[in-house]
């Protein structure tokens, strides 16, 4: 996909599961486990889908993924396949080394977003792009290491302290544009400071929807997930940004779908759904 100077496309960088009744809050087991079928512990299969942005001389990753640092013990709760949770190979097969990543938006620091943006080398924890910049809210940065204790497993130091200490932290301070044509919306019902980075050039628009519509499921505005710290915020911000969706055709990326990566909303008598699906 073209967007301006950029190419689009998607990097699969693993899968991993989490349990269906957290993933869909409210929603009965009976209507969200067809189209997300649970395991035998109740978990449902996710996808960790990076989205990478070629083109004016720069390489952009948004999100990195689990990475390959849990121990055996969080493997096994999250299902980690860990042959299957490499960025680093998926970005390999595309042509892209580590080095010349120029850029990395990171949404949020809960694990399954940035895990993958450090790695272990000989024992040390090193930024995996050594050569990007990493741009995260400063609001999210905060919270990350401050967190709750609803929240605070999700948040692993070792998968963003050491993109401080090596100098390549930028925290941004609310919405706005980042880099040319690339902009970010700031939410704050999933957790403080998530941002959704919106790519547009005038004539099409693409989102990245992150956490707040995670896969193509949670488009329905009630479906929402347990895991979100306000999820009255998070309604209010499905009802704010979906109808703009469906009157400008935007086209989301669902970061956690394993089935549907990208697609459009439409509005029926019984409310928002997927469109058309799209393969990034």
């Amino acid at each position: 996909m073209k967007i301006g100077p950029y190419e689009i496309f998607t990097v699969n960088s693993g899968i991993f599961s989490l349990d269906g009744g957290a993933m869909f809050g409210v929603v009965p087991k009976v209507l969200w486990n067809k189209t997300n079928p649970a395991d035998e512990l109740n978990r449902i299969q996710l996808a960790l889908r990076t989205l990478v942005i070629k083109g004016d001389g720069r390489i952009i990753l948004i999100d990195a993924g689990v990475g390959n640092k849990m121990n055996e013990k969080l493997r096994k709760i999250y299902n980690i396949d860990s042959q299957q949770n490499d960025l680093e190979r998926g970005l390999a097969e595309k042509g892209i080394a580590p080095e010349q990543v120029t850029d990395v938006i990171i949404t949020h620091l809960h694990f399954d977003h940035v895990g993958g943006a450090t790695r272990l080398d000989n024992g040390l924890l090193k930024p995996t792009f050594p050569n990007a910049r990493y741009y995260v809210q400063g609001e999210q940065w905060y919270w990350a290491n401050n967190p709750s204790e609803k929240d605070r497993a999700s948040y692993m130091p070792e998968n963003f302290k050491p993109i401080e200490e090596a100098g390549l932290l930028v925290e941004l301070n609310g919405p706005g544009e980042v880099l040319p044509g690339i902009e970010t919306l700031v939410m704050y019902g999933h957790t403080h400071g998530m941002q959704l980075p919106k790519i547009s050039d005038g004539k099409s628009t693409l989102l990245y929807c992150a956490d707040l519509i995670p896969t193509a499921s949670h488009i329905p505005l009630p479906y929402i997930m347990a895991y979100d710290n306000n999820p009255l915020i998070t309604l209010e911000e499905k009802k704010r940004l979906l109808p703009q969706a469906v009157r400008e055709k935007w086209i989301l990326v669902f970061e956690h779908d394993p089935f549907r990566p990208a697609g459009t909303v439409i509005e029926t008598e019984k409310g928002f759904k997927l469109g058309e699906e799209i393969f990034l």
